[in-house]
Parts: C-alpha cells; sequence; structure tokens
C-alpha cells in the first residue's frame, strides 16, 4: 500500500485492490482503484473509487440504476469491513464507479462516472445527499 498527500487529501492507493471479482448485484466487473481520506471543513469524507468497464456508454452500458444498487451493494459488504480493517471512520463515504482510470478532481469528458454518497447507521450505509 502506498500513502500519497496531494490538497488535502490523503490517498491510500490500493495496489492489488481486494474488491477485484467481488460480486455485485448486476454481475458487472469491477476493482478498487483507490481510498481517498478527504477532509471536508470540520467533516471527514471517505471516497471509494472503483474501476467498472462496463458502465462505458453504448448498447451494453450498464445503467445508472442498476450501478446504484451494485453501489450501495459494495458499501455494506466491502466498504465497512475495509474501515473496520483499516481503523477508518467518515461522516461521508463517496461510492464512484468509472469506466476507465481518471486523476481524481480532473474532468474527463469522455469518461463515465457514477456517484452516490452514504452514511452508516447502525452498522449499514443509508443513501445520502451530496
Amino acid at each position: 500500500m502506498k500513502v500519497l498527500l496531494r490538497f488535502s487529501l490523503i490517498a491510500i492507493l490500493v495496489l492489488s485492490g481486494p474488491a477485484s471479482g467481488t460480486e455485485v448485484p448486476s454481475g458487472q466487473k469491477i476493482s478498487l482503484h483507490e481510498v481517498l481520506v478527504d477532509a471536508q471543513g470540520d467533516k471527514t469524507w471517505l471516497r471509494f473509487r472503483f474501476l467498472a468497464p462496463q458502465i462505458a456508454r453504448g448498447e451494453t452500458q450498464i445503467p445508472f440504476d442498476l450501478a446504484g444498487d451494485d453501489m450501495l451493494h459494495l458499501c455494506d459488504t466491502f466498504v465497512l469491513p475495509y474501515m473496520d480493517e483499516y481503523a477508518l471512520a467518515a461522516d461521508k463515504i463517496v461510492i464512484s464507479m468509472m469506466d476507465r482510470i481518471t486523476e481524481f478532481g480532473q474532468p474527463d469528458p469522455d469518461a463515465t462516472q457514477y456517484f452516490e454518497s452514504f452514511r452508516t447507521e447502525n452498522g449499514v450505509c443509508i443513501w445520502d445527499d451530496f
């Protein structure tokens, strides 16, 4: 694991994504790209960025409504155990899927990206507003 410091973000770069091959309800293939710990004022956001090539635009695209169910599933079955394992806490969890690797915070009009935010309550993920 490599730790990077950039702007106000501390990025925990996962070199061999433990989420590779993780099953999600839609059946798409996903892999963890990176986890970012982001200070937003007095709040801590954890950003889990997944590579999900099947959300790419086209006839076979996994649409947002199916991917949204995948993100909730990932939050409950992958993110919460990951947070326990690495002793991480967050006020907000953001899960993003991208059809290609993009640099965080940099626009890429050719990329398809989906985002959802969550909070934890009683050990489960609850959809939350941005």
